[in-house]
């Protein structure tokens, strides 16, 4: 069964922000100063013996909030357990990722050590693999031992450039950065991004902070092509946002908390997340969640084994578990975030609970043929970018 709360949930995506990042910003100093030549690890120094075979478990780190619960009893996860028992497989599920530069931070050492971790599965966002990636510090998976992943990824989720052919990692759940508004408080639609910067909505939009979060959908406003922009377009995404600034257009600069201000009212308009905007939904069906006509960001977290793990296979294993239709499609109807097996939208249509069956018809979870073609992976800021852009996005943050 979905969730319905009656108030805005302390989703996966609130949680991504709250945090702060000194320990982050700790591990990349020490990065920096060992140079990313030196934090590279070799293929053939990634793995240790797999002792999966004798020693039935693994060790799984994910967000809070971003599994499947029994309704009765949030302890219990229903299809962790249920994988357990089929496989005799033990899961010690770890709910510590807050922060995707945060993780990196806690991790980072060990894997620029060649140590282990004690994770033998983490779930990032996209930016945060492409970094891990970069690096080598995460295996590349066996696909024989990973049929469902192979038969029912999502073909729009199949090559991101960060890893082409999805070797070393597999998308947990998606979603897309597009706008949220509050249709009868507004009175209009809103069908570009241009139309946040209308005059009625003066002082009453919200952008995300985060530079990896925002850029790509305001791109997409100017018609760039998110899967290849370039320094230009990124700049001129710069000016124009800080025009808006100057001109009192946006009233701030948020993590997840922008569902506070549209929830009450202070905020007409807003970057959104669209599983958020699902679950606001269930309370206030005048919260609109929109995919601009130019197109919007579709973005993964996805499932990596760290360098080092010891039990690789078990891992490869549940993996492909979730990917199995029945398994996906009880994880989406609880998540609402977009789901990378589209064979699962049968499973739910088949329910029979009403509720449960409608969640298939939603885009916002089995995006329509119309809505995909709207949808883009974007091209991650490449590391030589990412110390000016952040810097110039940051000094429009805080103006």
């Amino acid at each position: 069964m979905p969730r319905t709360p009656t108030t805005p949930a302390p989703t996966r995506r609130f949680l991504l922000r709250t945090l702060g990042r000194t320990a982050a910003l700790g591990a990349l100093g020490a990065l920096a100063g060992c140079g990313v030549p030196s934090a590279y690890v070799e293929p053939g120094d990634r793995a240790v013996p797999d002792v999966s075979a004798t020693d039935r478990r693994l060790v799984w780190a994910n967000w809070p909030l971003y599994i499947d619960t029994d309704d009765d009893n949030p302890a219990e996860r229903p299809t962790l357990e249920a994988f357990e028992k089929r496989t005799g497989i033990s899961v010690d599920y770890i709910e510590e990722i807050n922060d995707n530069d945060e993780y990196f931070g806690k991790i980072s050492p060990s894997l620029m050590n060649r140590r282990q971790t004690g994770r033998d599965l983490i779930v990032v966002s996209d930016h945060m693999c492409a970094r891990y990636v970069r690096l080598g510090w995460v295996q590349e998976m066996d696909r024989s031992r990973q049929p469902h992943v192979t038969r029912h990824l999502d073909p729009l989720l199949r090559s991101p450039a960060f890893d082409p052919g999805r070797r070393f990692t597999v998308p947990y759940q998606s979603g897309i950065t597009g706008i949220a508004y509050h249709r009868r408080r507004l009175g209009r639609e809103i069908r570009q991004v241009s139309d946040l910067w209308a005059s009625d909505l003066k002082g009453r939009v919200t952008l995300l902070s985060g530079v990896d979060e925002a850029f790509a959908l305001l791109m997409q406003g100017n018609g760039v092509d998110i899967t290849r922009w370039t320094a230009d377009d990124f700049h001129t995404v710069c000016d124009q946002v800080e025009r808006q600034v100057r001109r009192g257009q946006i009233r701030r600069f948020t993590g997840n908390d922008y569902t506070k201000d549209l929830v009450s009212g202070d905020v007409l308009a807003c970057q959104a997340y669209s599983g958020d905007v699902i679950q606001l939904q269930a309370d206030d069906p005048d919260i609109r969640f929109v995919v601009p006509e130019e197109g919007a960001e579709l973005w993964s977290d996805s499932l990596m084994i760290p360098n080092r793990a010891r039990h690789k296979a078990n891992a490869e294993r549940l993996i492909d578990y979730y990917y199995e239709p029945e398994v996906a499609a009880r994880l989406a109807a609880w998540v609402n975030y977009i789901c990378p097996v589209p064979a699962a939208r049968d499973v739910l249509a088949g329910s029979k609970d009403e509720e449960t069956a409608a969640l298939a018809e939603n885009p916002l979870i089995f995006p329509d043929a119309d809505l995909r073609r709207r949808l883009a992976v974007a091209r991650n800021i490449a590391p030589g970018e990412r110390r000016e852009f952040t810097k110039r996005w940051n000094a429009i943050v805080g103006m």
